[in-house]
């Protein structure tokens, strides 16, 4: 049996410290709980994010930058879903979780939620935001 199960975010190119950078920004309760960087003779760049482990409103999440190239990136099917009663809080994180990203389905009331959106942040992570209440 597992011993957890954690959403695992693999960035290219070294940007997972730039990620982490914009999701600590918008979400002040983010909580890095671990942090390792790769050395000079790791086989990546040094300064890379090696492990990095977060706590995300209550969710672990891991993110990682690969040393090695890959065809393949994010997908949309994969996705944070976040929920927020705050109208304020929801049109400050849709615009910048959007920004220079892919916007899947705008702002508006979708039948589901009075306000909800789907986007892509500018590495490709997939959020859905949803106003409750």
């Amino acid at each position: 049996m597992a011993a957890s199960v954690t959403p695992f975010l693999m960035f290219q190119h070294g940007r997972a410290e730039e990620a982490l950078r914009l999701y600590t920004s918008l979400f002040p309760e983010l909580e890095v709980l671990r942090l390792e960087r790769f050395g000079a003779d790791a086989g990546a760049a040094e300064g890379w994010l090696r492990e990095c482990e977060v706590s995300f409103r209550g969710q672990r999440v891991r993110l990682f930058d690969s040393p090695a190239p890959h065809a393949f990136d994010f997908t949309p099917s994969f996705s944070f879903f976040v929920e927020t009663s705050d109208p304020d809080e929801f049109e400050r994180l849709f615009a910048a979780l959007s920004q220079d990203g892919a916007v899947m389905m705008p702002p508006d009331d979708y039948g589901f939620s009075r306000r909800f959106a789907w986007t892509a942040d500018r590495f490709g992570v997939s959020w859905q935001i949803a106003l409750s209440g």
